[in-house]
């Protein structure tokens, strides 16, 4: 599904990322680990097109069609979702209508009319009992006033409305409380498929003891250094990163 080669990104002439390869394959969950400055949110932004990163050299291949000359809305109506870690606030605009613009846009892009009010109330309801999130909430606007853990319970809601080839956690664990973090984790475990992957982007194993990844991946210094199991995670929880720094090469 995903495949990236080789890939160097910069923001403002510093070199970020300094060679990844990576290659994502269905039904797979891979999670990015490292300390803070290694790249991780880098290279969640660079697949997902935001233009403050320059990309080099490499490419980023999503479903065989490389995606170099993609703008981020078009990656997102390719299949790519992006969970921020700070989600913006958007006064006056409930979570609903903000769906159902974001549902309408996407489907344009494919060619198809907007989804019909019945079938789009239907969706909604599906997705937010499935994910436990009350009616009420749907009501409010887009994370104004929202919780920590309400803003990332609302980007899940987004990625089970949305229906993505490939979702980007980018730490979505951090500022979570334990209850808050198995509600979003149920939420990505529901919506995974043999037919979606998962990047998940995190500091902390507490995460993947919930999200179970198929692969670990660890960044020093812009690249993968070290590639392995779920018991990678353990690892790295036991030793932290220097052991990790010290076998990296540079």
């Amino acid at each position: 599904m995903l495949k990236i080669t080789d890939l160097h990104a910069q923001v403002e002439d510093k070199e970020i990322l300094r060679g990844i390869d990576l290659l994502v394959n269905t039904g797979e969950v891979h999670a990015i680990m490292g300390p803070n400055g290694s790249g991780k949110s880098t290279l969640a932004a660079v697949i997902a097109g935001k233009e403050e990163f320059e990309v080099t050299k490499g490419s980023v291949v999503l479903n065989g069609e490389d995606l170099e000359d993609s703008a981020p809305e078009e990656r997102a109506h390719k299949g790519i979702f992006l969970s921020f870690q700070y989600p913006v606030e958007i006064p006056g605009v409930s979570v609903t209508n903000f769906m159902k613009t974001a549902i309408n846009e996407s489907r344009k892009a494919r060619g198809l009319e907007d989804m019909p009010a019945n079938e789009m109330l239907k969706l909604i309801r599906e997705k937010s009992e499935m994910l436990e999130i009350d009616r009420k909430f749907l009501s409010r606007s887009l994370n104004e006033g929202f919780s920590g853990g309400e803003k990332k319970r609302n980007e899940i809601f987004q990625m089970a409305m949305l229906e993505p080839k490939l979702a980007i956690l980018d730490e979505t664990d951090s500022g979570l409380d334990i209850d808050a973090l198995r509600i979003v984790a149920n939420g990505v475990n529901k919506l995974k498929s043999k037919d979606n992957a998962v990047i998940v982007i995190t500091h902390y194993q507490r995460l993947l003891e919930y999200i179970v990844p198929d692969f670990v991946h660890v960044l020093h210094n812009g690249k993968i250094v070290k590639s392995g199991g779920k018991e990678l995670a353990l690892e790295l929880e036991e030793k932290g990163y220097d052991w990790i720094k010290n076998e990296a090469v540079v």
